[in-house]
């Protein structure tokens, strides 16, 4: 019962952040917003449409490791952080913002990629958390070389940005 429960919670979560950056995407791009690595996004929709999908079909049944669940809930409340931070400028796709400095307040005064490590991270504890270790190491990996090629493009297009902070 316990996973069907926290799987639930994850897929509204997931489907809310999808509204969420559709709407900000739709904002920046009238703002003279420009997508770069757009032939990217396909793959990661479809990496974590089916690693919450294998959740759903495997976690069934399985213990919970609650330690491990709250691992997984102050990783949400990091990704709150980060979100709140972006405010209307975050999405999951790469927009450009030109004029625009980068964000270097809250998790980015620590960390680069705050997002991203939040993601490496929940894609592999979750799935711990119900003793998947298989399913943990295969697609923490799948993710990171996903994750590798789109920091690669970020930071390629964020490049002239740099020297602009906020």
């Amino acid at each position: 019962m316990w996973p069907i429960i926290i799987l639930a919670l994850v897929t509204v979560q997931r489907l809310a952040e999808l509204v969420i950056a559709r709407r900000n995407t739709a904002a920046l791009m009238a703002t003279g917003g420009r997508e770069v690595g757009a032939a990217h996004y396909p793959l990661i929709v479809l990496f974590h449409a089916a690693w919450l999908l294998g959740l759903w079909i495997f976690a069934r049944g399985h213990d919970v490791n609650w330690i491990l669940i709250g691992v997984f809930a102050i990783l949400q409340a990091a990704r709150v952080w980060v979100l709140a931070t972006l405010g209307p400028r975050w999405t999951t796709r790469i927009i450009l913002m030109p004029e625009k400095p980068l964000v270097v307040a809250g998790p980015f005064k620590f960390i680069r990629h705050p997002n991203y490590a939040v993601v490496a991270a929940e894609i592999f504890i979750l799935p711990l958390a119900f003793g998947m270790i298989s399913f943990a190491i295969i697609g923490g990996v799948i993710n990171l070389g996903i994750l590798a090629y789109r920091i690669s493009i970020e930071e390629a297009a964020l490049a002239p940005n740099r020297g602009k902070r906020i």
